[in-house]
């Protein structure tokens, strides 16, 4: 791979899990190599693996150390150090996974009223009007570059840096689900009712945390979203059709 081994850090967390750290920035190039290893592990799993979950930049793998122990009986080595050794053959051998089609999908948002109360907000920190802030918002194409924070919650890429917006210096403490909020550079999207601190700018009828289903998240990693406006009408519209 190009990314050298010994630029990768490999660290424990607790003594059931290693995190893979790729690098600290956030961007797709990393990302492909998180979502490669990701995919390598879920199809060439070792005996004590139990689960592996993506991040902006890293992956963090979660074993079974006894059976670790058991089935590959490593005399003075540790079951982090074991698995450490597999990560790292598998590292040697990582191809990054082949550029395919992504999954895309439309989100409708009612942008600013009672739905997006800090729309206004956007506007005058970036100088613009909330007609231009909901069209960069609307006209861009976000990567998924990981879930997280609460149950479905999408962390996107892709956000213009014309509507950039810090971060509120209060946090709500109960942000209704389907809100569409912004903190810096990136945008996102509440699946569930939590606190929180992004600045709101709309929100979606849409459910993106459905726990009664086999894959309760609406998204994952790799796939692309696209918000498209919608009235209030069609907001209600929505949520009848739905009920």
């Amino acid at each position: 791979m190009k990314k050298k081994l010994e630029e990768i850090q490999m660290k424990p967390l607790g003594e059931a899990a290693i995190t893979v750290q790729f690098g600290t920035e956030i961007n797709s190039f990393i990302n492909k190599k998180v979502k490669a290893l990701a995919t390598k592990l879920q199809h060439e799993s070792f005996s004590g693996f139990i689960e592996c979950t993506p991040a902006f930049a890293s992956v963090t793998i979660f074993f079974d150390p006894f059976i670790v122990k058991q089935a590959y009986g490593k005399i003075g080595k540790s079951s982090f150090q074991i698995v450490q050794a597999i990560l790292e053959r598998m590292l040697e051998t990582l191809v990054e996974e082949e550029e395919s089609t992504p999954r895309i999908v439309d989100i409708p948002v009612c942008y600013g009223g009672d739905f997006g109360p800090d729309l206004d907000f956007v506007a005058g920190h970036n100088h613009l009007s909330t007609d231009e802030v909901i069209h960069l918002h609307a006209s861009a194409e976000y990567p998924v570059y990981m879930i997280g924070f609460a149950p479905g919650f999408p962390y996107l890429g892709g956000l213009s840096e014309k509507i950039n917006a810090p971060r509120r210096p209060s946090p709500r403490t109960s942000i209704p689900a389907g809100s569409v909020g912004i903190a810096g550079s990136q945008t996102g999207v509440y699946p569930i009712s939590t606190p929180g601190g992004w600045q709101l700018i709309g929100r979606t009828p849409m459910a993106l945390f459905r726990p009664d289903r086999d894959l309760p998240s609406l998204l994952s990693a790799g796939d692309i979203v696209k918000f498209v406006p919608i009235t209030v009408e069609e907001f209600e519209q929505y949520q009848e059709r739905v009920q």
